[in-house]
């Protein structure tokens, strides 16, 4: 910002002090710092009240973010919100008829992966749930879920449900948010035996790991057939 304006008797103070602020921190990096309020209180000669009134603008159009404790910073990109679907839910989109075939559904103990990303303590109680997932009666997807057992008591013993996610819903646990990775790779034996494909066919290995609210609740591993399925992402909200 030009100087000049520094000195602009007809520009109001907390203002000056808004744009001032907002010329310097415009391009940075996420998390970068911002002014404090005490730099800020001494470059421009202004109460800290009128400080504080600009950099709550700044706030609350998402340009700063305040860390207690911490400070001022350049404010991250607010997360994107949107539906996590579950398998079912996909087929349905997509006008197929979903089936699933149980190949395994019992008490485990987490693994040193499956604990960390449960947030458990390896050793822990998981459920673990291998589903051979069908669209049209045709093969697409095999399936590795594991389950914090904790958060879920009873759901081994009252039936398998058709939907994991309306059954998480049902219970309070519907994942809100998640963390997915995506990569191509061969069909192990077992793999290309379970999904009707050729020894060592391309096949697409998704991971997941959900979340209703701070809570892990899900951790899945998925391998599908990539002549039978296309990942569709949104991007925005």
């Amino acid at each position: 910002m030009d100087d000049s304006l520094l000195t602009h008797g007809r520009a109001l103070k907390h203002v000056q002090v808004r744009e001032y602020v907002r010329s310097l921190v415009a391009g940075q990096a996420p998390g970068s710092p911002a002014p404090s309020e005490r730099e800020l209180v001494h470059r421009f000669g202004v109460a800290r009240m009128t400080v504080r009134q600009a950099l709550d603008t700044l706030v609350s159009e998402g340009l700063l973010e305040r860390i207690p404790g911490r400070g001022t910073f350049v404010a991250r990109p607010p997360r994107v919100t949107s539906t996590i679907t579950g398998y079912s839910e996909e087929m349905a989109r997509r006008g197929l008829l979903s089936e699933s075939q149980t190949l395994l559904a019992r008490r485990e103990q987490a693994g040193p992966g499956v604990a960390r990303a449960l947030n458990l303590t390896e050793g822990d109680a998981v459920i673990h749930w291998r589903r051979l997932r069908r669209g049209d009666g045709q093969p697409i997807c095999l399936e590795d879920a594991y389950l914090n057992e904790v958060l879920i008591p009873g759901f081994l013993q009252s039936g398998m449900p058709t939907s994991l996610y309306d059954e998480l819903g049902e219970r309070g646990l519907r994942p809100t948010w998640a963390e997915d990775s995506i990569t191509a790779d061969k069909a192990t034996r077992e793999e290309a035996e379970l999904l009707e494909l050729a020894p060592g066919a391309v096949v697409m290995r998704h991971s997941r790991r959900a979340l209703a609210g701070e809570k892990a609740i899900e951790v899945s591993r998925s391998v599908y057939r990539a002549d039978r399925f296309t990942m569709w992402i949104q991007l925005g909200g």
